[in-house]
């Protein structure tokens, strides 16, 4: 049986419980601004050695929780592990970010897409997740994750990063059942691997949406929230008897806050250009709501810091619900001493 949990103010705060105070972690938590997690990376030779070595993830998914109060674990994974299953050959160039030799543009490339199985082709990502649960031996709750089936099919069709997203966004005008043919395989294939990441000890689940904010409100709905509904509908929701909690993060979607709601899921994560009494006032209490202090104060002096956090902090405003975090990814170059302070300021002033 896994350790039994020492801290669980994350859990407890996606369940709408009241908490001692908010709990507090960060997107990429475990990434290139720590330098221990340099150190990893430069032992690894490469970023997809690091994250299909399970003991490589599991170090640097640690090194954040050495080093910081945070209440939350995260994998250190990669969104585009599923499409890589699929066989369309990711790689990471310096300067230019992932890259797949075989995009799919023709109905032929949709079709003869598989759907990869997580014990086989996504195995080094659930060996990871069993690791990790060993090693945090119940410090903080473990959060899996996955790229949405819109998110994913960006960068499946562009083949790269993407400024105008004419290629996929060209797809998705001018042929619409196709579109939709890779965004149901593509979210069969994320249900199954949350599900995995689960059943090898995940205790909470987050979908990113990064690209869901590029699209109009009716294709928002169409392309990207109907595929999120669609897994939040087939995701495995309690595990070690306890609720598993699933979380979805549009960025740049604060219009569309009440309608991701509505799709059953525990929380939302909310970008820094939505102000949390307003997300509040969207989404009626339905949820839990995670967020959202700008990536960049993190630049700023500790006071700075401090009152910006005060300032969130009051945005949110008194009861249950509130989990801390970033509007987004921290920044590579931030000084992670500023993160402590960040760290601490959440503590010191939501305990009061």
């Amino acid at each position: 049986m896994p350790a039994p949990l020492k801290n669980d103010l994350y859990l407890r705060a996606l369940g709408r419980e009241n908490t001692e105070r908010t709990p507090v972690w960060v997107m990429r938590q475990a990434g290139r601004y720590l330098p221990e997690y340099l150190e990893t990376r430069k032992r690894a030779g490469d970023f997809m050695t690091l994250c299909s070595t399970p003991e490589l993830a599991c170090e640097v998914t640690l090194q954040p929780l050495d080093r910081f109060n945070l209440d939350a674990a995260i994998l250190f994974s990669d969104i585009l592990t599923i499409p890589d299953a699929m066989g369309l050959g990711l790689r990471f160039e310096a300067g230019e970010g992932p890259i797949f030799d075989k995009p799919v543009r023709t109905r032929a490339d949709i079709e003869s897409l598989p759907v990869p199985d997580p014990a086989d082709e996504l195995r080094y990502v659930t060996d990871a997740v069993s690791l990790i649960r060993r090693e945090l031996d119940g410090r903080v709750p473990l959060i899996g994750f996955s790229g949405s089936p819109w998110t994913l099919a960006v960068y499946m069709v562009e083949g790269r990063g993407t400024k105008d997203f004419s290629k996929v966004k060209g797809l998705m005008f001018s042929e619409p059942a196709l579109m939709h043919q890779l965004l149901e395989r593509t979210a069969d294939s994320v249900t199954a691997y949350l599900n995995a990441q689960v059943e090898a000890g995940a205790q909470s689940l987050m979908i990113f949406d990064t690209w869901g904010g590029v699209l109009s409100p009716a294709m928002y709905r169409e392309y990207s929230l109907a595929y999120m509904q669609r897994i939040v509908d087939g995701l495995k929701r309690e595990a070690e008897g306890r609720r598993v909690p699933v979380v979805l993060f549009t960025k740049n979607g604060g219009a569309w806050l009440d309608a991701m709601a509505d799709t059953g899921c525990d929380g939302l994560g909310v970008d820094w250009t939505t102000d949390l009494a307003v997300a509040r006032q969207l989404t009626e209490d339905r949820v839990a709501l995670q967020g959202n202090l700008d990536p960049s104060t993190l630049y700023a002096t500790p006071e700075r810091i401090r009152e910006e956090v005060k300032r969130v902090l009051e945005s949110y405003g008194h009861g249950p619900g509130h989990v801390f975090n970033l509007g987004h990814g921290i920044h590579q170059h931030v000084n992670p001493d500023h993160l402590g302070v960040m760290v601490d300021a959440v503590s010191e002033f939501s305990a009061r």
